[in-house]
């Protein structure tokens, strides 16, 4: 499938991280581009821990989109792997690292090796909106109903 769009990565270590594939489809028609620990050492989750991860990389994305990392399922369904701010947004003007915050929701430790898939990273266009003030809303069928107004079956 062809590409909609470019996206510029550099190796931010690149003798000791170039072992690390950048991200990538996994499948034909994947959403997301799985990333990959650029770990020195194996990292040890323990229950409830939160640390951020390396990938080694830093990525130019062209003005107007975003990207957005995102957990794994495979990895939130076996082992209660997810991200501590998911979706975790990346802004076109940033030129840092990408650090994913995982945190482990498990009830076991869980180590994180050097080149583990960890997260996925979903490419979105931003919509900047304008914000106003006004006097009222438009009435809605809905109105004020919040979590669970439609029932729970």
């Amino acid at each position: 499938m062809a590409a909609d769009l470019s996206i510029d990565f550099i190796r931010l270590r690149p003798e000791a991280d170039v072992d690390i594939p950048l991200p990538c489809y996994m499948s034909d028609q994947a959403a997301g581009m799985d990333i990959r620990a650029a770990l020195p050492r194996p990292l040890v989750l323990a229950p409830g821990d939160v640390a951020l991860v390396p990938t080694g990389l830093a990525m130019a994305l062209p003005p107007g989109f975003e990207a957005q990392l995102r957990p794994r399922s495979g990895l939130a369904v076996k082992h209660a792997i997810s991200l501590a701010n998911t979706p975790g947004t990346i802004d076109a003007d940033y030129r840092g690292e990408v650090m994913v915050a995982l945190i482990n929701l498990g009830k076991t430790a869980f180590t994180v090796h050097r080149g583990d898939r960890i997260a996925q990273m979903v490419i979105g266009r931003v919509y900047r909106a304008d914000v106003r003030l006004v006097a009222h809303l438009p009435s809605t069928n809905r109105q004020d109903g919040g979590f669970g107004h439609t029932g729970t079956t």
